[in-house]
């Protein structure tokens, strides 16, 4: 997995590329948590990821959570189908802000 930050008028893009598996999961746990402490409000761009295992899916939810708690919110778009499948079967679609 690899990752682009980007600053954007009060929110900061993480732009995410690759498989978020089993074994990039916690760092993409990190990614997203670390960001909270620069914002609160977080775009989470998955363009370039084609598959989010269930650890991947924990760590948008402790995302959610986290921005929850400071008063922000978390964004995620540009979902590939492979992985909004995977959203909607999970009813995680409807837990987060998926654009």
């Amino acid at each position: 997995m690899h990752y682009e930050e980007i600053e954007a008028e009060g929110s900061l893009q993480l732009n995410i590329e690759g498989k978020i598996d089993a074994l990039s999961s916690d760092e993409f746990q990190s990614l997203i948590l670390k960001a909270f402490v620069k914002s609160n409000n977080i775009i989470v761009n998955l363009a370039s990821v084609p598959y989010m295992s269930s650890a991947g899916l924990r760590a948008l939810i402790l995302g959610q959570k986290t921005a929850e708690s400071k008063g922000g919110k978390m964004i995620i778009i540009n979902v590939q189908p492979q992985v909004q499948d995977v959203l909607k079967v999970t009813g995680f679609d409807s837990i987060l802000d998926v654009r």
